[in-house]
């Protein structure tokens, strides 16, 4: 390995600190770059696994990873033509989490109890495994920020509406919001009757 490479355990404390490293290609050097802005991203770890749903840094509505592939069709085709307008006036979607599988959404579920203490609390940002619409493909979560700015305003047009107030970042398609405007967000998750067990 070159010695201008950052070691393994560089990158997980980069990754750690909310950097990502690329790589120059007229050098052997590594540059840190920042990760892209969005809901939380899962911290390091080999519990998780691309095929159930975890995506990497910078995953568009365009890569083939399961955590996208996965989604809806009509919503991967809305995100897709959205991604392509945004793109147009210089603003770059990631997608941050979509599909999931119902071991990830569980994982997630047990990590967001550990954070905020119980499960009542928890349910207010992770849904209870079986009720998640990130499961049924049928969400995402995108950043950064500018991107989820410009789809407050214009994802409408497309049917993306922002379901949660305590969430910017999660989209659901309502192809009824392209001519009915997007109906008012839920204060947060636990607040959606659709996640009710």
């Amino acid at each position: 390995m070159s010695r201008h490479l950052p070691s393994a355990l560089a990158l997980v404390a980069m990754l750690a600190l909310g950097c990502a490293t690329t790589q120059d290609p007229s050098s052997s050097v590594a540059l840190v770059a920042p990760v892209p802005e969005g809901p939380p991203r899962p911290p390091f770890g080999a519990s998780r696994h691309f095929a159930d749903g975890m995506l990497p840094a910078g995953a568009t509505v365009f890569d083939d990873h399961p955590g996208v592939v996965r989604l809806d069709s009509r919503l991967l085709e809305e995100l897709r033509a959205a991604t392509a307008d945004a793109s147009a006036q210089g603003i770059g979607i990631v997608v941050n989490s979509g599909w999931r599988s119902k071991a990830y959404q569980s994982l997630l579920f047990e990590e967001a109890v550990a954070e905020h203490g119980t499960e009542a609390a928890a349910t207010a940002w992770v849904a209870r495994p079986g009720t998640s619409v990130h499961e049924a493909g049928a969400a995402v979560d995108l950043g950064p920020s500018n991107a989820v700015d410009w789809l407050a305003q214009h994802g409408a047009d497309y049917g993306l509406c922002q379901v949660y107030d305590n969430e910017p970042w999660h989209f659901e398609l309502d192809p009824g919001a392209v001519e009915m405007g997007c109906p008012p967000p839920y204060d947060d998750p636990s607040d959606d009757p659709r996640l009710q067990m």
